[in-house]
């Protein structure tokens, strides 16, 4: 039992229900809009304000989104002007919305990304939103380059794994690209100029599927959920090295999923909030400082302390998803989606 923790996490907002289970969410980092996705193969918008009164959470639009089976991802390019989903009929549908600033204008499928020959898992845009990675049950990860008018080229197909892709996420400010699979392994990839996309790095210590990867902030540390009912932490001690320094446990299932934000901390050090949700229902907020002591290395672990808990966040179901909502003013604020279709808001408060 967690006692004594310094914060709390309050519910603001239960968002209408998909009619099947909700996977993923992404915030738009430009506009006040979040995206849900469902089995359902729905994307759901809401829109929200803030007010005395806290967090208003509106569903300004439903994209029925024409995929054939789950839509199992979302991801927002950096510019916050389009969508994009990852779904389990092996396609990536590319999303534009005509004019409108309140986020209320329609949304039109601009592209649909073909290639993969089963299932997609995940999509992330890269930090300029000049690259899309994407993920596979066929166990590739492909690199998409992006150009105007919603024309997409691949530059390449990467065939590391060796099992199920289940994600891939980009370095906030750098070309690195992770991905985490069924094989257990975590694989980072980077372009050589004179050549093509390549694995220059595979983490191994989970013992069982990578779920979910996170990237610190900063860029220097970056963290991984695993079927093995851990999140581990990894550093970088050189270029292009990478090392596990921090294994946090707690989750009584799989941890599905897994976010890194900047947070509300003001200790020495800090290095934002990671959450983390999954199969028991629960969320769990770290806070993460920057090692320090006489003995420190390059491969010292952070600090960490568990700041709040949540034992239930979708009643007996599933949480699949936690996302830190990345806006200047709401670092506080997470979301989940869960097996019950729904989406909630959350805020971390200090403990009175």
């Amino acid at each position: 039992m967690d006692i004594d923790l310094s914060h709390q996490i309050q519910q603001v907002a239960e968002l209408p229900g998909h009619d099947d289970r909700a996977w993923h969410l992404a915030w738009n980092p430009t506009k006040f809009l979040l995206a849900s996705c469902s089995a359902d193969k729905s994307v759901r918008l809401y829109r929200y304000t803030s007010s005395d009164a806290g967090l208003k959470f509106d569903n300004i639009a439903t994209i029925p989104t024409g995929h054939m089976k789950t839509v199992r991802a979302v991801a927002w390019s950096p510019s916050g002007k389009t969508l994009a989903t990852a779904s389990f009929d092996s396609n990536i549908g590319i999303w534009e919305q005509e004019e409108n600033e309140d986020g209320a204008g329609e949304w039109e499928c601009a592209s649909t990304l073909e290639g993969h020959e089963t299932e997609c898992k995940s999509v992330a845009y890269s930090s300029t939103g000049t690259l899309l990675a994407s993920c596979s049950r066929d166990k590739t990860v492909w690199i998409w380059e992006v150009h105007p008018d919603a024309d997409f080229e691949c530059m390449g197909v990467l065939m590391e794994h060796t099992q199920d892709v289940k994600c891939v996420a980009w370095h906030p400010s750098e070309e690195i690209l992770a991905s985490g699979s069924y094989d257990d392994t975590i694989k980072l990839y980077i372009d050589d100029p004179s050549d093509d996309w390549y694995c220059f790095s595979t983490l191994t210590g989970h013992t069982s599927t990578v779920w979910a990867i996170a990237w610190s902030p900063t860029g220097d540390y970056f963290a991984s959920a695993s079927d093995d009912k851990t999140v581990r932490v990894w550093k970088r001690v050189a270029q292009h090295k990478w090392v596990g320094v921090l294994i946090l446990t707690g989750h009584e299932r799989a941890v599905y999923s897994v976010s890194w934000g900047k947070g509300m901390g003001t200790g020495k050090g800090s290095l934002g909030w990671l959450g983390s949700a999954g199969g028991d229902g629960s969320v769990r907020v770290w806070e993460l400082f920057e090692p320090e002591g006489a003995e420190v290395t390059v491969a010292s672990p952070p600090r960490h302390k568990l700041i709040a808990h949540l034992p239930s966040t979708h009643g007996v179901h599933d949480a699949n998803t936690v996302v830190w909502c990345p806006r200047e003013g709401y670092e506080d604020v997470l979301a989940t989606a869960g097996d019950d279709g729904f989406t909630r808001v959350w805020r971390i408060a200090p403990s009175t």
